[in-house]
């Protein structure tokens, strides 16, 4: 038990631009994608999905970005465009993790939301247990429809997040977390 506290207490996220090669192998992407998938999930509806971006496949996602981004901004220069269509090489191995909340007659939308963000999390965590860095990030193609439907997300389906993998460059240095007393009370005191 204290092993598994401290990687908890242990976890950092790193900056994509701070996680190197090497990257996850395929057995440990498995890993990766089975921890992920055991979370909490109100009547098993299985409420997100993973798209998984790695080797040249990053860069073709990235052409999709840059040409949403192109769109969204026809006046952008090409310098611009080119740091667009880097945004999933920065780390060896970037996986999506996909909301697919819906209605539903009995389970809120709201505990679907969460538990793509419980995936989200849990992805993170097994790359930290792996000796793997991680940033869990959304950034504007997150959010754009032209970006998403050119990497696969359909109308139905939002991004929880990008998870940018790969070996910490250095160690990463902890940052200012809030006191207990800030956070946290006790009900009735």
């Amino acid at each position: 038990m204290t092993d598994a506290l401290e990687l908890l207490k242990t976890r950092r996220s790193l900056k994509p631009v701070e996680l190197i090669a090497p990257g996850p192998s395929a057995a440990q992407i498995d890993t990766l994608l089975t921890v992920a998938s055991r979370v909490p999930d109100h009547g098993k509806l299985v409420p997100w999905r993973f798209i998984v971006f790695e080797g040249e496949a990053r860069a073709a996602a990235g052409e999709a970005i840059a040409s949403a981004f192109r769109l969204k901004y026809p006046d952008s220069k090409p310098e611009h465009v080119d740091n667009e269509r880097k945004r999933l090489t920065r780390a060896p191995l970037v996986i999506a993790v996909v909301s697919r909340a819906a209605p539903h007659v009995k389970i809120p939308e709201w505990e679907q939301v969460l538990s793509a963000g419980a995936a989200a999390m849990s992805l993170v965590l097994a790359a930290h247990a792996l000796g793997f860095g991680a940033n869990w990030i959304t950034e504007w193609y997150a959010y754009d429809r032209n970006a998403l439907t050119a990497l696969g997300v359909t109308d139905n389906e939002k991004i929880a997040g990008f998870i940018h993998i790969g070996t910490p460059r250095e160690p990463p240095e902890d940052r200012p977390r809030p006191p207990l007393g800030e956070i946290a009370t006790r009900f009735g005191q």
